[in-house]
This record gives structure tokens, sequence and C-alpha cells, in this order.
């Protein structure tokens, strides 16, 4: 797989929360860290995902917001 997205992130998939329209995938990117996306349920079918696969976390993004408490 070849992308042109730097933040590439390798983890296990470990819940999947399937809807008619869209799905939420959890991927375990380290032990005790995981990041959550939502995909269309179409997506997720044609990726053959299923919770314990190993899947990537791909992060495109052109800006970064940073916020602290008051």
């Amino acid at each position: 797989m070849k992308i042109s997205a730097r933040n590439t992130l390798p983890g296990k998939i470990i819940a999947i929360t399937r809807g008619p329209v869209s799905t939420e995938v959890v991927l375990e990117i380290a032990p005790g860290l995981s990041i959550v996306s939502t995909i269309t349920t179409h997506s997720a079918d044609q990726l053959g995902l299923r919770e314990g696969g190993q899947a990537y976390g791909i992060i495109k993004a052109s800006s970064v917001m940073v916020g602290v408490d008051d």
C-alpha cells in the first residue's frame, strides 16, 4: 500500500459497531491507546473489516488545533 498521507498508524481492530449507513471502527494502535473512525458501512464491508483483524488508521489533516482548560 502506497499513499501520500504520512500519519499512518498500524493497529488491531478491537471493536466494530455497524449501522445501516455508518460503521464505527475502534483501532488499538498501542497498548491502552486507541483511535476511532466512522466510515460508511459499505466501505467497512468492502474492506472486509473484522474484530481482531489488522488495519491502518490514516490521518490526513491540513491543520491541528490545540486547546487548554481555562
